[in-house]
């Protein structure tokens, strides 16, 4: 499977996006037989099955993606979120074949149970690209994934926690992300693999679904549990558990940042305020601006180019002075 870097690319994609996109409902009586599309001058039809509004970051993913997707670049998008249901999703993909679409791009919810309605996506010589999330299908069901390391993620998350706080007993809690994606599954392989031989103790884990209400009420039942002298330090999966972790901690009365340390990935606004204002101590960003990518990707393959399998977008780090010196100026 090849792997290429596209850093450079990357950061000219996000230069490029504005957060303000909009969409078309594709009437299916509109679209071209499966796979005929995306010649020269053609409208190209495109389902998008996104997996749902569970964070700030998928907002402006979902904005990047219908900005790239819009009426003015060539496209006929028909979207859906599915709300992290994946029954919902497949069954949005079903409906995309069925109308006749030129490719299908799709967030998986969870990387499991795609093998079925991929390959009826490939009967149907319907090219699938694969976006921000993997699966655990077989590569050749799919055209090209382009996202984040999500393992990188979770390892320089880890790395720095090793640094700060691995030379003396910390005891740790994690709010982890959906169960069986592919981000949750990776950033916790990534950072354990990080703090092996250090003195940071994982004492919890628990899914807050990516949401910032599900990291409040988990990170409530921590501190119920442990109480603020009990947990040193919080590694959340995305900014908005680490939020809701903010809340809970300042609810019981402690000072997050402080009595208890917060590492976070994302780097969405929120987050990254909260990293200027000291409640959260570092945070890993994960580019949500993956529009103009996943749109050249279907360009390529409905023109019979050759695509690299996986597509990787480079990822930052800050510090809260760092986090200061960007924040006005990034476009999510």
């Amino acid at each position: 499977m090849k792997k290429r870097m596209f850093a450079t690319l990357a950061l000219v994609g996000a230069a490029a996006l504005t957060i303000a996109g909009c969409s078309s409902d594709a009437d299916p009586s509109d679209s071209a037989a499966p796979g005929g599309g995306g010649g020269d001058g053609d409208v190209i039809s495109v389902g998008f099955a996104q997996t749902g509004s569970e964070s700030g970051w998928r907002s402006a993913n979902t904005d990047s993606m219908k900005e790239a997707f819009s009426a003015e670049n060539g496209f006929d998008l028909t979207f859906n979120a599915a709300d992290n249901d994946t029954a919902a999703q497949i069954a949005a993909v079903r409906s995309f074949i069925n109308q006749g679409v030129d490719a299908i791009v799709i967030a998986p919810i969870v990387s499991d149970g795609w093998d079925d309605v991929l390959q009826e996506a490939k009967d149907a010589g319907i090219p699938v690209i694969l976006e921000d999330r993997t699966v655990s299908a077989s590569d050749d069901l799919y055209a090209s994934w382009v996202g984040l390391d999500f393992k990188k993620e979770g390892v320089m998350a880890g790395e720095w926690a090793a640094e700060q706080y691995g030379s003396t007993p910390t005891k740790m809690v994690v709010l982890e992300g959906t169960t069986g994606s592919a981000p949750a599954n990776d950033r916790a392989a990534g950072f354990d693999e990080a703090i092996a031989g250090t003195q940071i103790e994982k004492i919890d884990s628990q899914t807050g679904d990516f949401t910032r209400d599900g990291g409040k009420a988990v990170m409530e039942g921590y501190l119920q549990k442990y109480g603020v002298d009990g947990i040193d330090l919080v590694f959340a999966h995305n900014d908005d558990m680490a939020l809701g972790a903010i809340e809970a901690i300042e609810a019981a009365g402690g000072k997050p940042g402080e009595d208890i340390h917060i590492i976070s990935i994302d780097a969405v606004h929120d987050g990254m305020q909260a990293l200027v204002d000291g409640k959260i101590n570092f945070i890993v960003e994960c580019n949500p601006l993956l529009g103009d990518l996943a749109a050249g990707l279907v360009k390529d393959v409905l023109a019979g180019k050759d695509v690299e399998k996986k597509v990787y977008v480079s990822d930052q780090t800050f510090t809260q002075e760092q986090a200061a010196e960007v924040i006005d100026s990034r476009p999510y």
